[in-house]
């Protein structure tokens, strides 16, 4: 039979075959540690000579299972699960970055990952450089510095909806000889694979639309096996050199260009910062993405419906939907995202903050919360919330100026959602 499954038999069954008389659905292994007959075949493990599990700080076959879920959906070889978005975007970067290296980033990305950037990791020495996701080719490859590292940015941008052009941003990594990480969360591997464009590693909270129920929060790090850490040797020491840390061991050398990246980022930095996902967790998102690619259908269905109505609203100053025609990017979504993009609209209400508080606090069904790619419709003000440790000028260059509110359509029957908005509009 051809292995090369649709997305949405992956979504289901990718990640975990039972064998004759096991269980159907993927077994929640909650245990922190694992028994063995010798001291030696534990040592294996420890030398990285054999697969297997000892401690669940690094590995549990719980995480492992539904992060090989996640590879295959993203074409990727090898992949991890963390403890949330944030701790994948850590990671992601520090692999691969250490004090005194430098880092090429978007600024129109989420605010917490900006400011994990911009202020706790410029505190551990590694620098950064926010440039403008439209800039020329040569604004950007004027960014780079002989100690870049990396460079970051995300497919659809939380919560500006900046859409990248990924292979923009791709050509000039690899003209410098680094790898593009992309945050992959908004769009999902249903509606857009970046390796497919070139990307060389791709990140997710899987609390978003993955998990979709607002139930586990976790992160994701997906490689695509395609960089070649080895070409770029004097760039990358900590995966091209031996690693005192852990035997002695080169993982460019031993587990080669699909299987380094990871291998470093669990014996290494899994080890020692600890972020793991809970299996309980795993089990709850592996759970949402059996019904991944029949949610962002309708979650992307009622977005567009929303923008829509909003566009044609009096008492809204302006619309950012990526599948709206009149959208500056969509063009590129219709590129990189041809089924569509998100379920996220972003807009302003005219009156500016005060207008926008009032007009959220009127909604019924809609609900205000710290979060985002639910299955149940909720908004946000980021100037006030995920971003209001940004001043004026750091919200205008993230895309988030202050009168903007985030609206995350559900799925919900989108005639319910407009009529929502409509009566809350009304009350102004």
């Amino acid at each position: 039979m051809n292995k090369e499954r649709r997305i949405e038999t992956t979504c289901v069954q990718g990640g975990y075959t039972p064998g004759n008389g096991e269980p159907r659905q993927v077994p929640i292994v909650q245990s922190t540690t694992f028994k063995y007959a010798t001291s030696e075949d534990m040592g294996k493990l420890f030398d990285l000579e054999a697969s297997g599990y000892f401690y669940s700080r690094l590995q549990n076959p719980t995480c492992d299972t539904v992060a090989a879920k996640i590879c295959a959906l993203e074409g990727g070889s090898a992949a991890m699960l963390l403890s949330s978005g944030q701790a994948a975007s850590f990671f992601s970067v520090f692999n691969i970055a250490s004090v005194g290296d430098h880092v090429v980033s978007s600024a129109s990305i989420y605010g917490g990952t900006y400011n994990l950037f911009a202020v706790t990791m410029k505190k551990m020495g590694i620098e950064f450089t926010f440039v403008d996701p439209d800039c020329t080719e040569a604004e950007l490859n004027a960014a780079f510095k002989p100690n870049t590292k990396a460079v970051f940015g995300e497919t659809i941008a939380n919560p500006a909806l900046t859409v990248l052009d990924i292979e923009k941003f791709a050509k000039a990594a690899h003209a410098h000889g680094v790898p593009l990480i992309i945050d992959n969360t908004f769009a999902t591997p249903v509606n857009c694979r970046p390796f497919e464009h070139g990307a060389d590693i791709v990140t997710h909270s899987t609390s978003k639309y993955m998990d979709g129920h607002g139930v586990a929060v976790g992160g994701c790090i997906v490689d695509s096996g395609k960089f070649d850490w080895m070409a770029h040797a004097d760039k990358f020491p900590g995966l091209c050199t031996p690693d005192d840390s852990y035997h002695g061991i080169t993982y460019a050398e031993k587990f080669g260009q699909g299987g380094a990246y990871i291998t470093k980022a669990t014996a290494q930095l899994m080890r020692d910062f600890g972020c793991t996902q809970s299996p309980q967790s795993a089990f709850y998102l592996n759970l949402g993405l059996e019904s991944l690619h029949v949610r962002m259908e309708r979650h992307c269905l009622n977005a567009q419906k929303v923008a829509e109505y909003l566009e044609q609203s009096d008492k809204i100053s302006w619309v950012n939907y990526p599948g709206l025609q009149s959208n500056k990017y969509h063009a590129l979504a219709k590129k990189y995202m041809p089924n569509g993009t998100c379920g996220v609209v972003s807009f302003g209400v005219k009156g500016g903050r005060a207008a926008a508080e009032k007009f959220m606090k009127a909604l019924e069904i809609i609900a205000i919360e710290t979060h985002v790619a639910d299955a149940r419709s909720c908004c946000l003000h980021p100037a006030s919330a995920t971003h209001r440790q940004m001043n004026e000028e750091e919200l205008i260059a993230a895309g988030v100026p202050g009168d903007l509110v985030r609206l995350s359509c559900g799925i919900e029957n989108y005639q319910d959602l407009i009529a929502d908005i409509e009566q809350a509009l009304s009350t102004l």
